[in-house]
């Protein structure tokens, strides 16, 4: 049994890489707009079956899709907040909550509608090509999305704390009364915040559709790994999001290896009801003042 824990562990910590790509986006949100975003599942769903079309119809591998894609979600992301959400909401952190939740919806049943539940997937040669490491064979693509994330993460931190907008986004989140008296144009601000998490789930979904499938209820699998992850990590911490998708990625596969395949993410909740009686404030947040 000794021999099959490293190469769980190291299974776990390439799924765990996409669990925080797709927490950063919502963490990110969190963090500045002080809302959970109930649609973060469905918007990755509609970048993986863009990512599905583009290589159906175009033949774009999903990697190249990348470019296309994270720029097309950040202005579906911009349009949504400063259009959709902020108008519908009035400013209500509890009417935003219940925006986003019908935009979830929305979104799932038009999907349904216009492709059906069928699973699809994309026919890709490498996609079953592995990688050998100590012992264990990786999933290649897998192991590009491992990379990706740990790249992604520190990218992130650095637009957050080295830019004009990564300070206005971080004034905003602190202060927004200040930071309208500063001159900055704080729902610009959101919508950009917001832009920017929607970018990061089309970055999942390009890196997770050649291991992965997809059908309109896709994003259930991940939204809920998503907010544990962001629990787990600290609401609004970016290093934390990418910390806590890799260790849950880890507790998913070990109590898969012991439990049972579809068993494994009984110890990701177990995780998050720990977490919310021992640390609520997550593994680098910080207690509520």
């Amino acid at each position: 049994m000794s021999s099959l824990i490293l190469p769980a562990v190291l299974s776990g910590l390439t799924m765990g890489a996409i669990y925080a790509l797709v927490a950063l986006g919502l963490t990110l949100i969190y963090g500045v707009l002080h809302i959970i975003n109930f649609a973060h599942g469905s918007l990755l769903m509609l970048a993986l079956y863009a990512a599905y079309f583009l290589f159906v119809h175009m033949g774009l591998d999903p990697y190249l899709a990348i470019p296309i894609l994270l720029p097309a979600f950040f202005c579906l992301g911009y349009v949504l907040q400063r259009w959709v959400i902020a108008p519908m909401s009035g400013g209500s952190e509890q009417n935003v909550l219940l925006v986003t939740l019908a935009l979830a919806l929305i979104i799932d049943n038009l999907a349904l509608y216009f492709w059906t539940s069928n699973t699809r997937s994309v026919d890709i040669p490498y996609a079953y090509n592995t990688v050998e490491f100590l012992g264990a064979y990786l999933p290649l693509g897998r192991v590009i999305a491992f990379f990706a994330a740990l790249a992604a993460a520190p990218l992130l931190w650095l637009f957050m704390t080295r830019t004009r907008t990564g300070s206005a986004i971080r004034a905003v989140a602190i202060e927004k009364r200040g930071a309208e008296i500063v001159g900055i144009d704080v729902n610009h601000t959101y919508a950009i915040c917001f832009g920017i998490g929607t970018a990061c789930v089309a970055l999942a979904a390009c890196l997770l559709l050649p291991t992965f499938y997809v059908t309109p209820q896709v994003g259930y699998t991940f939204v809920l790994v998503a907010f544990t992850t962001v629990v787990l990590g600290g609401m609004g911490s970016l290093p934390g999001a990418l910390i806590a998708g890799l260790l849950l990625g880890v507790i998913e596969s070990l109590c898969g290896l012991f439990l049972g395949e579809s068993l494994g993410q009984i110890g990701i909740f177990v995780a998050f009801i720990l977490i919310l009686l021992f640390k609520p404030s997550g593994l680098l947040g910080r207690r509520a003042a």
